[in-house]
């Protein structure tokens, strides 16, 4: 009757191993370390700044405890914080020579200590969140009138394309802040342009006419289509901040709408929070402008003259000179997607992919200045730099570019990585910065781990008073359902926040709660007179109804909390859900199992270790149930 079948044991060690396994790496801790990171999208970070990193290390006779390179940063692990602080100057020292023009990020870090052959399970500890690891907060706040700009400035060259397409006649286009102003040649082309407006441009709106001033159209912007462009210029920039970041290898950083124009942006285990900005600076802009080929600019090009009125002098990888003109032609936003591979002769190139209004814009480009550069810059904090300027040897439509020339596989991967990354759609400003200390984040690991330290101790207490031997069962069932718990969230890598400490804390309240209505199923079968094998099997089997629509509803509820809450919610939800899963494995499966292994075997069992029984009315009083029949 009370007999697991083998397969069932078998899953319950299997259960337990893991549990073990992926929880150990939660106890040893994290490390100090240092992260050396680019700070430029065109400086490279590669197996050859691990040998810069310990020859900089060594010349300050600094030991490190491991130097590892992720694929996007360089980490040196350390066994105290005055080894990290000492390390930090010495690198910063080593990398960035011109403090004014900084090729790499030397920011602070922690690491886990986690040993290699657990590592090699792929068994990692916990993501802290920034209550917990430390880090750093920022509150970025969007300037949406320069999405706003950015749109109309779009608009004004796409108007004017069409306008030439059409062979309509103007007097001119000009802006106004937000308003663009159409000047006529005369008052038969209204119409056209009236009809073109209502065809291609739908986000503008003709305003009335002012007296005196008919062949003077004024384009104002929808007030939905202005709506619109700032929730995209919201979205494109936590994108874009999303792809940055992750590049730089910082451990679950969270990047979240916070408002209407608000970003916020949380580095955990990132200390120095003015590195902290060169991360959040590395978030660029993608331009295409075509290169001035007047003899003005060539001989700005060679430095042997002013740059002309009109362009801007800038930089290439090679630190050679580019004479671009200022008017944009596309942006990064036009900018679907961008892949390395080959060109028809085999050579290295950067395959583009345009959107609808980026590939009608390209094709007019290229098919007027064939024979001419286009430069493809990428703008960071401030200071533009060209990626490429390859020469246009035709017609390009389709909205499919390719780039090619003296580049090799390994350049054209690193562009199309800069090209796919993304760009802003918006300028962000820092409106509110804070630091949370490690020593701050280890008090509350330190009070959220003594909480349920002591929130199980006295669980445990409590049901091995009142269950005795039962309640030692059940304690054990709430020690699984803890290290599995656990065990879940290190191997999904969720991050562990105070909010979550504190759905541990309550899962460990509902799980016991499976195994008192158990006992006390249990109990109530002893009463009404049956022996202890079949009220131990009656208890399990009619608790079991009651257990689990219990766990559904309150699962109903976490899964609530998890669709519809943000930030902390988010993080207690997942906690409450997967507690609510490992409760039911633990407090039924897990504990029966015990059960059955300690008096399945038996079978003329008189009594069960379950602490008092009460008789009804009319018996013998109160009798113990190890001396229950």
């Amino acid at each position: 009757m009370n007999r697991y079948p083998l397969w069932k044991y078998v899953v319950i060690v299997v259960a337990l191993l893991i549990g073990v396994i992926y929880t150990l790496p939660n106890f040893f801790g994290e490390a100090p370390a240092v992260q050396v990171s680019s700070a430029k999208a065109t400086v490279k970070v590669d197996t050859g700044t691990v040998t810069r990193v310990e020859q900089a290390l060594a010349a300050q006779n600094l030991q490190a405890a491991l130097v590892q390179f992720d694929g996007n940063s360089v980490k040196a692990r350390f066994n105290s914080t005055d080894d990290q602080l000492k390390a930090r100057d010495a690198l910063e020292h080593a990398f960035n020579t011109d403090p004014a023009n900084p090729g790499f990020v030397v920011a602070l870090n922690l690491l886990p200590r986690t040993p290699a052959w657990l590592s090699s399970l792929h068994a990692a500890p916990m993501y802290l969140g920034l209550d917990l690891r430390g880090g750093v907060h920022f509150m970025l706040q969007v300037d949406m009138a320069g999405a706003l700009d950015r749109r109309v400035e779009t608009l004004v060259g796409d108007l004017r394309s069409n306008l030439r397409d059409k062979n309509i006649r103007h007097g001119g286009i000009s802006r106004n802040g937000q308003t663009i102003e159409l000047r006529l040649r005369d008052a038969d082309s209204r119409g056209p342009v009236v009809d073109l407006l209502r065809a291609n441009f739908a986000d503008l709106r003709v305003a009335e006419a002012t007296p005196g001033e008919d062949l003077l159209m004024r384009l104002n912007f929808q007030p939905e289509a202005a709506r619109r462009v700032q929730e995209q210029a919201l979205k494109q920039n936590i994108t874009t901040l999303h792809n940055r970041i992750n590049e730089l290898g910082v451990a679950e950083p969270v990047i979240q709408q916070q408002g209407l124009d608000r970003i916020v942006v949380q580095l955990p285990g990132v200390q120095d929070t003015a590195k902290a900005k060169d991360i959040l600076g590395r978030t660029a802009t993608l331009e295409l402008r075509m290169v001035d080929e007047s003899s003005e600019g060539r001989a700005a090009e060679r430095g042997n003259g002013p740059v002309p009125f009109g362009s801007e002098r800038h930089l290439d990888r090679e630190g050679r000179a580019v004479i671009t003109k200022r008017d944009v032609l596309l942006t990064g936003e036009n900018l679907t997607d961008a892949q390395a591979g080959f060109d028809d002769s085999q050579q290295a190139a950067v395959h583009l992919t345009l959107d609808a209004k980026g590939a009608r814009v390209f094709r007019d480009v290229t098919r007027e200045n064939v024979g001419k550069r286009m430069a493809i810059l990428l703008f960071e904090k401030g200071k533009g730099e060209v990626v490429t300027a390859p020469v246009i040897r035709g017609e390009i439509p389709g909205g499919r570019v390719q780039i090619s020339g003296s580049m090799t596989t390994v350049e054209a991967n690193d562009t199309a990585l800069l090209l796919r990354a993304g760009s802003l759609a918006a300028p962000m400003d820092i409106i509110e910065e804070r630091t949370i200390g490690p020593s701050l984040g280890a008090d509350n690991i330190a009070k959220g781990f003594n909480s349920v330290t002591w929130g199980f101790a006295v669980i445990v207490a409590f049901m091995c008073i009142y269950y005795a031997l039962f309640g030692a069962f059940s304690s054990l069932a709430l020690g699984l359902n803890l290290l599995l718990l656990v065990a879940v969230l290190s191997m999904l890598q969720a991050t562990l926040t105070l909010p979550g400490i504190a759905a541990m804390a309550l899962a460990l309240g509902m799980a016991i709660d499976a195994n008192v209505l158990i006992n006390e199923r249990v109990r109530e079968e002893l009463r009404s007179g049956a022996s202890p094998q079949a009220a131990i099997h009656a208890g399990y089997e009619h608790a079991w109804a009651t257990i689990l629509d219990s766990n559904i509803t309150t699962l109903i509820a976490g899964v609530a909390l998890l669709a519809f809450g943000s930030g902390p919610v988010r993080g207690f939800a997942v906690v409450h859900c997967i507690g609510i899963i490992t409760s039911m494995f633990s407090a039924v499966f897990f504990s029966r199992g015990i059960v059955n292994l300690w008096y399945g075997r038996q079978k003329r069992l008189k009594s069960v270790s379950i602490g008092t029984v009460w008789k009804p009315a009319g018996t013998a009083g109160k009798t113990l149930a190890s001396k229950a029949d």
